[in-house]
């Protein structure tokens, strides 16, 4: 495939300012909503956010009940939103809207291995199929180009007029500066192979692309998330990204901040993406030097048990007015936040019925977590 459009000098791509090393809280299926991304940026401040990702097949099919997927609040700065897919063309549209609702990126998911994305050829599929891979990217950038040039939501063929009216609605919401027409960075997160790992003829396929950005998990898509994470794979595809302007963030089984810092200096990463290790605990994206800083003026991180109701109240605001509302998925979180007490089941076991922040809170009291 000839090789990605040339873009003019992109000043509004924050990879390029954003201070390394990077350490941003990974995009994950049913987890990073709008409210567990508010807690995390608000208790433990990463340096980049992405949306949950989302299927353009999906968006332009009318399917206004996605848009959820791309609330955001003006804290989460910088904001990228992530989507999957396998159709070039609903790529450059939904990129188009992208732009329209002020992100501040846009990600291509190349790695989600579960099995009915792997099976509709997308998500880490694309590996077995690198030059769709490559029109998805350039059909991304293309949208993005479209937009700078005047295009919105209700030009869009495959965009409904009621998914247009809703991007209209959000746009006019946006501060200023977030109106204007931006050439967004378009990044790709992926895996270091399908069934092996094959760092060595993937990655040169996406860089042709010229993405702003690649993350990796050290994972094959047969993997899953069983096994252990293959960094050396992931050195490979940092050597093969730094003899290009494009970034590299790491992936996979980071278990603190500094194993992530010694990963950094260890595999050649300009940063890293941490999941799992976020559940519960927002604090763990506080860099050592700012944990010092608080000890030295004598400032103590706020109780857990607090941000965890924060979490709650914030999920009803944002989620309650919707006419499927349930609090039934707040509960896992509550979960995760409880994990490391001692009676963690018993409280647990309360937490799993509650209904409303005010009767987690309840649950607190009783148990003593908050005054």
């Amino acid at each position: 495939m000839a090789d990605a459009t040339n873009h003019k000098p992109n000043s509004d791509n924050f990879w390029l300012t954003i201070n390394k090393p990077i350490f941003g809280l990974a995009p994950m299926d049913g987890i990073t909503d709008q409210p567990y991304r508010h807690i995390q940026k608000k208790y433990g401040n990463p340096d980049v956010l992405y949306t949950e990702f989302t299927n353009v097949e999906g968006v332009c099919h009318g399917a206004i009940i996605l848009l959820k997927d791309f609330e955001y609040d003006e804290t989460q700065r910088p904001i990228v939103a992530q989507i999957y897919g396998k159709t070039p063309k609903y790529f450059r549209q939904v990129a188009t809207i992208l732009c329209q609702l002020g992100f501040d990126g846009i990600d291509i998911n190349m790695g989600c291995p579960a099995k009915s994305v792997d099976q509709s050829g997308s998500g880490a599929a694309l590996i077995k199929t690198p030059e769709l891979a490559q029109e998805i990217i350039k059909a991304t950038q293309q949208g993005v180009e479209d937009y700078l040039n005047g295009i919105k939501a209700k030009d869009c063929e495959d965009i409904s007029k009621k998914v247009a009216k809703e991007i209209e609605i959000r746009h006019a919401k946006l501060p200023k500066k977030f109106r204007q027409a931006r050439n967004i960075p378009v990044s790709v997160k992926t895996r270091i192979g399908y069934s092996k790992p094959e760092v060595d003829q993937w990655i040169p396929k996406l860089l042709e692309m010229k993405p702003a950005l690649i993350a990796i998990h050290g994972r094959t898509l047969k993997q899953q998330y069983s096994g252990q994470a293959d960094w050396d794979e992931i050195k490979k595809a940092a050597r093969l990204c730094h003899q290009t302007n494009t970034l590299i963030l790491g992936n996979g089984d980071i278990k603190d901040m500094s194993n992530a810092e010694e990963k950094i200096r260890s595999y050649e990463v300009d940063g890293v993406l941490i999941g799992r290790l976020s559940f519960g605990n927002p604090f763990i994206f506080q860099k050592e030097s700012e944990k010092q800083n608080k000890e030295l003026l004598g400032v103590k991180n706020q109780n857990i048990f607090e941000v965890a109701l924060d979490h709650c109240r914030v999920y009803e605001q944002t989620y309650s007015s919707d006419s499927k509302y349930h609090f039934m998925p707040m509960r896992k979180h509550l979960g995760w936040y409880v994990k490391s007490i001692p009676n963690a089941k018993i409280v647990r076991a309360d937490l799993f019925k509650t209904t409303n922040s005010d009767e987690v809170e309840s649950v607190f009291k009783k148990f003593g977590l908050i005054e």
